[in-house]
């Protein structure tokens, strides 16, 4: 299929959804694409990559990369980046995770094709939104990365789903989505790009299934990983006295005592 060109290439979002829903749109993303190469991962230094990121400069660049190349990553890497996960606090220390790390092709493609469904009927409003000639550039971008991954997550080589028993018969997102926090920090440490979706969670049941998950044992989120095309940067934020309130809140900006 021929690649989308300007905010909308003249698509509608019907038809912008139906090439999402129907597979791949345009072509595969190789090696070479992009500034830079993926790392030789024999060169890799397992141990020590990542060890020397300042904590602060890590927080303030990890955003959410969804342009990925199709190269494998090491194992011993995503074990790395999950070992960070399980040093998140969780209540009572229950520590409530587990980790899928899903990499054989014809598995991704099964989680792929059911996303990309998810995400078509997702996304819809949005393109269409994007048809307005004002519509803010940050979001359109923002969009635009997101369709990518849609279109392309069958060649992202790592699918690491989070999942988590429940207590009480209830999920424990306040303890899993710091673990996947843990994960993206240590992601934009040893140089590996991420971003978090739950889209999958419209067939969660389907997809918990194919994992092997128990149903008392669900997954809540999806972080597709895999070596960046681009490059780590601070994202665009509100200032944080636009929302550090003293006391309590008010609408008018009160000084730092």
């Amino acid at each position: 299929m021929d690649r989308i060109a300007g905010p909308m290439g003249g698509a509608t979002a019907d038809r912008m959804a139906e090439r999402i829903a129907d597979g791949v749109a345009g072509g595969n993303v190789g090696a070479g694409a992009g500034p830079g190469a993926a790392p030789d991962p024999d060169a890799i230094d397992v141990a020590t990559i990542g060890e020397d990121l300042p904590l602060l400069e890590g927080i303030r660049t990890t955003r959410a990369i969804r342009r990925l190349r199709p190269d494998p990553v090491p194992p011993a890497l995503i074990r790395k980046v999950c070992e960070a996960g399980t040093f998140a606090p969780s209540g009572g220390n229950r520590q409530p995770w587990t980790f899928i790390a899903v990499t054989d092709p014809e598995r991704r493609a099964f989680v792929a094709e059911r996303y990309r469904r998810a995400f078509a009927a997702y996304i819809a409003p949005a393109l269409e939104a994007m048809r307005r000639p004002d519509f803010p550039e940050p979001q359109r971008r923002t969009i635009r990365s997101a369709v990518y991954l849609a279109e392309h997550l069958h060649e992202v080589p790592v699918h690491l789903f989070v999942a988590g028993w429940l207590r009480r018969g209830r999920e424990q997102s306040q303890a899993l989505f710091p673990a996947i926090q843990n994960v993206l920090l240590a992601c934009r440490a040893v140089g590996l790009g991420a971003c978090l979706t739950t889209v999958h969670r419209a067939y969660g049941d389907e997809i918990d299934a194919f994992l092997g998950l128990p149903k008392e044992r669900p997954t809540c989120a999806l972080l597709p990983i895999g070596w960046p095309i681009g490059r780590y940067g601070r994202p665009p934020r509100r200032p944080v006295d636009e929302c550090l309130h003293w006391e309590r809140f008010t609408e008018e900006r009160e000084s730092t005592p």
